[in-house]
């Protein structure tokens, strides 16, 4: 179990495993805007980076969206960025066509939580039970975890540099 916190105040986040550095990157599906599955983890060929955020409706995960968009776009093809949260398929696709978000899959883990439970990432207490917390992590082209950052307060975006650095890691 991780323990971050909202607004200050101390929250419990979980799931059935606690994915760590050099554990494979459990292969799971989730749900895109446009209603399709795709599978997030296991080895890809590209670096993968799974960015979960609690909701798009809020202002510091819209700005992380926009910002992982920009930022994950001068990648290009061997860098593949998809933002995970509970929000339904249809808000994500509204979202994405209002702030242009087109570098990074916006997907949902509403059906079956089973992204937040495979990778521990399920906030269990508090006003936003249920929802995932703000991690990030990178999976190398073989499908294991090369970098993950559990952002301690829920409100404060990621250390994006850190992100991107683990990125140009493992690249050629």
């Amino acid at each position: 179990m991780l323990q971050v916190t909202l607004k200050g105040h101390p929250v419990k986040v979980g799931g059935d495993r606690i994915v760590k550095v050099g554990d494979e990157a459990p292969e799971v599906v989730v749900v895109t805007k446009d209603l399709a599955e795709k599978t997030v983890g296991g080895a890809k060929g590209k670096v993968q980076v799974l960015i979960a955020v609690p909701s798009l409706d809020t202002e510091v995960c819209a700005l992380e969206t926009k910002r992982f968009n920009e930022k994950l776009a001068a990648f290009g093809d061997p860098v593949e960025g998809t933002v995970i949260s509970m929000d339904l398929p249809f808000a994500a696709k509204r979202f994405c066509t209002a702030e242009g978000i087109e570098n990074v899959e916006v997907a949902s883990d509403f059906r079956d939580r089973a992204f937040g439970r495979n990778y521990g990432v399920i906030i269990l207490e508090g006003p936003l039970q249920g929802l995932l917390a703000r991690v990030v992590f990178v999976v190398d082209p073989a499908g294991r975890v090369a970098y993950k950052q559990v952002v301690p307060e829920i409100t404060q975006e990621p250390n994006y540099e850190d992100v991107l650095a683990a990125v140009r890691k493992l690249l050629p």
